[in-house]
C-alpha cells in the first residue's frame, strides 16, 4: 500500500480527548502564502460561533489541533456564561507570529473564513493584531473587531474585564477590593496584560512581571517600577495574586504546588491543564477565577459594539465581570463546589434553556 493510500484512524480527531460535542473541525492549507490552520465550531445553540484566531509556532499539527480545540469549548461556554448570543469555535494558524506572518497569508485565511458562510465569526487573538483582522477582513465580512465592524482592537477591553475580575477576587479572599499594597505577579506582558500590569499599578499594587520576550519585561519595569522574573518562576514568587496572561494549561500537578499565591485571576485561556488542578487549587486554599469568565471583556466589545455605538454598553457589560466572578465564589463556597465547575453549570444551564426552547 502505498502512502497515498495509507488509511487515515478515525481516533486521530473523533477519538480525540477533547473533541466532545464539536460540529466542524476545518483543516485549512494555502501552498502559496504557506498557510497551515485548524478552524474549530464546537458548538452555534446560541448563535454562530464567535473565536479568536491565534498564531502561534505549535511543534506539530496534533498540538495546534488539541489548542483548537480546547480553545473553541472555552468560547461556546464564555458567550454563553456572558450572556451572548453566540456560539463557541476558534481559529489556530500554525506559523510563527514575528517571522511567518503576512498580509496574503491573513488574507487567504479570510477566504476559507468566508467559505463557512458565517457558522464562523473570527477575532483578533495571540498572535494577531488588528492590521491583521483587517486583512482578514478584505476577503470575508465573518470577522469582528475591526474599525468597520467596531471599536477595533479588544484588548483593552479584554484586560478590563480582567482587573474588574481581580478585584472581584481580591474582595472575596481579602474582604476588600482595594488593590494597594498587594503585591501581584502578572505572567506575560503582551496587549492584555501590560494593561492589566498598567491598570494594576494606577491602583497601588506592587508588580512583579514576566515575558518570554525581553522587550516588554524592560517596558513595564520602566513604566510601572516593576520587579522582573523568569516566565518559569513567575507562579512561585511571593505575592498576593498570581496573574497568568500568557498560554494555557499553566496551572499544572507540577506548578499548583509551588503557587504561593492566595488568588489565580488572570487572562490567559485554559490555564487549568486538567480537571483535578482546579480541585487542587481549592484544596490548598486559593481562589480560582475562570479563565473564560474573567476574560470575557474582548469576546464582549467584539460581539456587541458596531463602529458607531460608542462603548458605552460595552464597558458597562464588561465592567460586570466582577459581578459574575462574585456570584460564582459565593456558589461555590456554598455548594462546596470549584469555581471553574460553578461556571461551567451556569454556562451550561442556559445552552439547556436555549435547546429546550
Amino acid at each position: 500500500m502505498n502512502a497515498l493510500h495509507k488509511p487515515v484512524h478515525h481516533s486521530a480527531v473523533f477519538d480525540h480527548p477533547e473533541m466532545g460535542d464539536h460540529e466542524d473541525i476545518v483543516f485549512v492549507q494555502d501552498k502559496a502564502t504557506g498557510l497551515k490552520a485548524i478552524i474549530a465550531v464546537h458548538d452555534t445553540t446560541l448563535g454562530p460561533a464567535l473565536g479568536g484566531c491565534r498564531v502561534w509556532p505549535y511543534e506539530n499539527p496534533a498540538d495546534a489541533l488539541t489548542d483548537a480545540l480546547r480553545l473553541s469549548r472555552g468560547m461556546t461556554y464564555k458567550n454563553s456564561l456572558a450572556g451572548l448570543d453566540l456560539g463557541g469555535g476558534k481559529a489556530v494558524i500554525i506559523a510563527d507570529p514575528r517571522k511567518d506572518k503576512s498580509e496574503a497569508l491573513m488574507e487567504a485565511f479570510g477566504r476559507h473564513v468566508e467559505r463557512l458562510s458565517g457558522t464562523y465569526i473570527t477575532a483578533e487573538d495571540v498572535g494577531v493584531s488588528p492590521d491583521d483582522m483587517e486583512a482578514v477582513a478584505r476577503q470575508t465580512a465573518h470577522v469582528r473587531g475591526t474599525k468597520a465592524t467596531g471599536l477595533g482592537d479588544p484588548s483593552p477591553y479584554t484586560a478590563l474585564g480582567v482587573f474588574e475580575g481581580i478585584k472581584a477576587s481580591a474582595k472575596f479572599v481579602y474582604g476588600s477590593s482595594d488593590l494597594s499594597g498587594k503585591t501581584v505577579s502578572v505572567q506575560g506582558l503582551g496587549h492584555v496584560g501590560h494593561d492589566v500590569a498598567r491598570q494594576l499599578h494606577e491602583a497601588g499594587a506592587r508588580l512583579i512581571v514576566s515575558d518570554i520576550h525581553a522587550p516588554a519585561v524592560l517596558r513595564a519595569i520602566d513604566a510601572f517600577g516593576a520587579t522582573a522574573v523568569d516566565p518559569a518562576e513567575a507562579h512561585m514568587v511571593e505575592a498576593d495574586i498570581f496573574v497568568p496572561c500568557a498560554l494555557g494549561a499553566g496551572l499544572n500537578a507540577r506548578t499548583v504546588p509551588q503557587i504561593q499565591a492566595k488568588i489565580v485571576a488572570g487572562a490567559a485561556n485554559n490555564q487549568l491543564q486538567t480537571p483535578a488542578d482546579g480541585e487542587a487549587l481549592k484544596k490548598r486554599g486559593i481562589l480560582y477565577a475562570p479563565d473564560y469568565a474573567i476574560n470575557a471583556g474582548g469576546v464582549i466589545s467584539i460581539a456587541l459594539a458596531t463602529a458607531d455605538s460608542g462603548d458605552k454598553l460595552v464597558r458597562e457589560k464588561t465592567i460586570a465581570i466582577g459581578e459574575t466572578l462574585a456570584t460564582i465564589f459565593e456558589r461555590a463556597a456554598r455548594e462546596g463546589s470549584t469555581p471553574e465547575r460553578v461556571a461551567d453549570t451556569m454556562a451550561e444551564e442556559r445552552l439547556a434553556k436555549a435547546k429546550s426552547a
